[in-house]
């Protein structure tokens, strides 16, 4: 079946005939049966009843006829929707890392609800692995991530942001050393289960860091809670947006060998909601140049 196969049955409707519609449509009177059969063969339905002179659209047939005009006026119209912003009275599922929670997701999501009022964003919470699998399961559309060594097969990951990792350290501290303040106060580590709290590990032990062991969280507001009330020094990514009112504790670069993680978002191919997502990414990139929470969301 194809969208031709229905402009035929529509042509029928509206001429009356299938000789009618044949010069319409610019076919034979024998394309346009065939058509017809072709279609009533693909659903093992009957659309016309051919005892009279000129064949008659049967009670299914006109129940059929009129599904068949809102495909077509759908796949018409379906490139100017996609351009005029339609497709955003739905619904987008976004996962993200609890990183961007304070910054970059309000201030993306707030503009994006600026532009476009009818889209509902439900906004989950996760740690990257888990949110890749919730794609993969299509219970979200996109997500926020860190990008993983490998990505499921038929998935897209768009660079956001690359966010370098940096030591969170008390305002009593004056050490601008990162090897002093890692060896001389508690550590607080970022959640080992997530792609960030890995690296942090793995740039500890190729340096051969003993560290002292104080806690580990994955709310990077938390970390900075503890930090902030001197309980230990942690490593973490410098945010790519600033969130509103921060803590005023001490950001100290791990140095020019510094790893950093490299933020953006994950989708399948073949997702449904492409052209949402791109709206998302492109309003994503817009927060990341506008850098601060505070600032005015006109301005992304």
């Amino acid at each position: 079946m194809s969208i031709r196969h229905l402009r035929t049955l529509l042509a029928i409707r509206d001429h009356g005939s299938f000789s009618a519609a044949g010069d319409a449509i610019l076919i034979t009177h024998a394309a346009v049966s065939q058509q017809i059969k072709a279609l009533e063969a693909r659903w093992n339905v009957t659309l016309f009843d051919r005892r009279p002179r000129s064949p008659q659209l049967t009670p299914l047939g006109h129940a059929f006829t009129a599904k068949a005009e809102a495909v077509v006026r759908a796949y018409d119209n379906m490139l100017a929707e996609i351009i005029d912003g339609a497709g955003f009275d739905d619904d987008i599922g976004l996962g993200a890392v609890p990183t961007t929670l304070t910054g970059l997701v309000p201030l993306a999501v707030s503009h994006l609800k600026n532009n476009f009022s009818q889209l509902h964003v439900v906004i989950q919470p996760g740690l990257s692995t888990a949110l890749l699998q919730q794609i993969e399961r299509r219970q979200i559309d996109a997500a926020i991530i860190t990008r993983p060594d490998i990505l499921p097969r038929g998935f897209r990951f768009r660079d956001i942001a690359t966010e370098p990792l940096e030591i969170l350290a008390p305002p009593q501290t004056s050490s601008e050393d990162p090897l002093f303040l890692l060896t001389h106060y508690p550590f607080i580590r970022f959640d080992r289960n997530a792609i960030v709290g890995q690296m942090v590990e793995a740039w500890l032990q190729d340096r051969n860091i003993a560290v002292q062991d104080n806690m580990e969280l994955e709310d990077l507001e938390a970390i900075s809670s503890m930090v902030m009330a001197n309980l230990g020094v942690s490593i973490v990514p410098q945010r790519c947006v600033r969130n509103m009112n921060p803590l005023p504790i001490r950001h100290i670069s791990l140095g020019p060998d510094s790893p950093s993680r490299q933020l953006g978002l994950a989708y399948r191919g073949d997702s449904s909601k492409l052209h949402v997502i791109e709206t998302v990414y492109k309003t994503l990139l817009g927060a990341v140049a506008n850098g601060r929470f505070s600032d005015s969301f006109e301005s992304l």
